[in-house]
């Protein structure tokens, strides 16, 4: 007995030694940079710009042309821009989406392409007066401008117009050819415009250096480090609806079979509900926790960096935080349940669509596959209503990868940089043929709270961190164009 307690004994100690060894190993990937120049720009007519832009309703809906609107904002955009427009070689793609060439002094070097959308989601109808500013006002107000597409995503675009207005007002030119590249159908999967700009580029032969969109935001006061904390995406998950359909006889709800369709339906879908898929810690979540690391309380680190051992802990911690699951799973979530017209009339057909968002590693197939046997249900039919692959992984130790957190580093020296895993789409991922460097971000700090106003209600953005976006996207812009 006393043998196999010290052999247990030393077990113990050779396992703490492991765990400790691991953490203190843990070395600081974060770089230190000059702070960039102060923005030199006439701020009320920018703002006043933005505010405008937001006022422009370019929404985007599903199965319904866009309203003139789309066209009036890109018409708009060649007053607002004089410089952009007279200095680069503009192109129109597919009637509503902008290509903006800006041509290098070295055209050996592959461009750059810095990119965002501006068309925005719909506000829902009835929730109009919950809006602290009406939503398409561009108010601004308590030091916000507020109204949708603040956040997703005019606020880049302008932003990087800004930037590019001023840069050529004082003469500049890149080394490196920049692309400025502007989509009108992101919202609803951006096939359209982004898409049909990454097979214009491609028909070209062009081949980039680096793609730079919108993605991760700056989280403040986050739950995993109380400093401000940039998250870049270096991946997207991938989505898939698939569409469970019941079929049989109808009739009259006084003398109902055992099971109606719509108790088939419904039981299919709890039951593929009870069958998450496994967590997983890989490709960018994994990068995510190794730059993190370092950078977290000793305690916290030695978890960090001992996810082998003590996954099931941060599995755990998952089940309390959508934002969490997000990231070390393909997520399943029901979105749409029908069938019947009438309360005393029992419905031969029933309906429920599942949209899954796949972590990198699954597959639309697989996914597929995996629903099929959670059903385990011969009554029920399944169809793939539409797909995305997940996005390959971007090295974040590539030097695009260095540029942009360098970038981050001179704007907000007091923010940590990490890796990140995107858990919606963005249009980046059309360009993934062209470049193995594409990178997601939005320099907008944010709060876990304010998270919730993406796609919801009360978009806005505090006019002073408009502003240092602005200086950001013309830092990046000089830094990724330079070399």
């Amino acid at each position: 007995m006393k043998r196999f307690l010290l052999f247990i004994g030393a077990v113990v100690v050779l396992l703490i030694a492991i765990l400790t060894g691991r953490a203190v190993a843990a070395r600081s990937m974060q770089v230190a940079a000059p702070a960039a120049p102060p923005l030199a720009i006439e701020r009320p007519p920018a703002l006043a710009r933005l505010a405008r832009a937001i006022q422009f309703q370019t929404v985007s809906y599903e199965n319904r042309a866009s309203s003139g609107e789309h066209d009036a904002f890109v018409a708009w955009l060649a007053t607002a821009y004089p410089r952009v427009h007279a200095s680069l070689r503009r192109e129109v793609v597919n009637g509503k989406s902008l290509l903006f060439t800006w041509s290098g002094s070295d055209p050996a070097l592959e461009p750059v392409l810095l990119m965002g959308h501006y068309d925005v989601v719909p506000v829902e109808p009835g929730t109009e007066s919950n809006w602290e500013q009406p939503p398409f006002s561009g108010a601004v107000s308590g030091g916000y401008l507020w109204g949708r597409g603040t956040i997703d995503d005019k606020t880049s675009v302008m932003a990087i117009l800004e930037s590019t207005e001023s840069l050529l007002g004082e003469g500049y030119r890149p080394k490196r050819t920049v692309l400025l590249a502007f989509g009108h159908d992101e919202e609803i999967g951006g096939r359209q415009g982004a898409a049909q700009i990454a097979k214009l580029l491609a028909s070209r032969g062009v081949k980039l250096d680096a793609v730079f969109d919108e993605g991760g935001v700056i989280m403040l006061r986050s739950s995993m480090t109380p400093r401000p904390l940039a998250l870049v995406g270096i991946a997207e998950k991938g989505s898939v609806s698939v569409e469970l359909l019941a079929s049989g006889k109808g009739g009259h709800s006084s003398m109902p079979p055992p099971r109606t369709q719509v108790g088939v339906i419904a039981a299919a879908v709890d039951r593929v509900q009870r069958r998450p898929f496994r967590a997983g810690v890989r490709g960018a979540t994994a990068e995510f926790f190794r730059w993190l690391a370092p950078e977290l309380p000793f305690g916290k680190r030695v978890v960090m960096s001992n996810l082998w051992l003590f996954r099931p802990l941060l599995e755990a911690q998952a089940k309390g935080s959508n934002s969490l699951n997000a990231m070390l799973r393909t997520t399943t979530a029901p979105t749409i349940i029908e069938g019947g017209v009438k309360e005393n009339v029992i419905p031969s057909q029933a309906r429920a669509v599942i949209n899954f968002r796949i972590l990198p590693g699954d597959t639309s197939s697989s996914v597929t596959e995996h629903v099929r046997t959670a059903v385990d249900d011969a009554n029920v039919k399944l169809r793939v209503a539409g797909n995305q692959e997940p996005s390959p992984v971007s090295d974040p130790r590539a030097r695009p990868f260095a540029t942009i957190q360098r970038t981050i580093a001179e704007v907000r020296p007091d923010t940590l940089v990490a890796p990140y895993l995107v858990v919606g789409a963005t249009d980046a991922r059309y360009f993934t043929p062209l470049t193995a460097n594409v990178y997601r971000f939005i320099p907008v700090p944010l709060t876990e709270t304010d998270l919730e106003r993406f796609h919801g209600t009360n978009e806005r953005i505090a006019v002073d961190d408009y502003f240092e976006a602005i200086r950001f996207y013309r830092t990046l812009l000089v830094n990724a164009a330079a070399r």
